[in-house]
């Protein structure tokens, strides 16, 4: 299992943890469900999602298509590690579907999604993990955690309308 090894690293990893005003179950269904996730993904003011793909077993695909203004539609895919349903979701752009090694011209990371009860609420941790601190610095200087906040957020507001 993988968050029994997983050790938070200041100099290398980032944590966002924010309380979201629904249930776990619907917080869990917008984080999973390629419909949802075409909604609140990418950040607003950036570009959309034009396509989500994921598959909810280790070794599934994890994907998105991203439309930048204009431009043409970039494929970013990865791999989902651990599924504990309404509880985390872990996933990597280190590795294609299968565990089959990437080719990539972004930074990667490995991503720790968990949920909690949180009264009659969520709890939503979202912990990005990188390789080194120079990938952090840069992902932190291309405007990625900018864009995860912006995205979390709309993840709230999106969760919230599900109601």
């Amino acid at each position: 299992m993988i968050s029994a090894r997983f050790t938070f690293d200041p100099t290398r990893d980032f944590a966002i943890e924010r309380t979201i005003d629904a249930p776990v179950r619907l917080v869990w269904d917008a984080l999973t469900q390629p419909e949802h996730l075409k909604e609140w993904y990418m950040p607003k003011p950036w570009g959309r999602v034009e396509r989500a793909a994921l598959d909810l077993r280790p070794g599934g695909e994890f994907s998105v298509a991203i439309a930048m203004g204009d431009g043409p539609t970039t494929p970013h895919v990865g791999c989902v590690l651990e599924v504990i349903p309404r509880e985390r979701l872990v996933y990597t752009s280190m590795l294609f579907p299968g565990f089959r090694p990437a080719v990539f011209d972004d930074i990667p990371i490995t991503a720790i999604v968990t949920l909690a009860a949180h009264g009659a609420g969520t709890r939503y941790v979202f912990t990005a993990l990188h390789r080194s601190p120079a990938d952090l610095e840069a992902n932190r200087s291309s405007g990625f955690y900018e864009g995860t906040e912006i995205a979390i957020a709309q993840l709230i507001t999106y969760t919230q309308s599900m109601r």
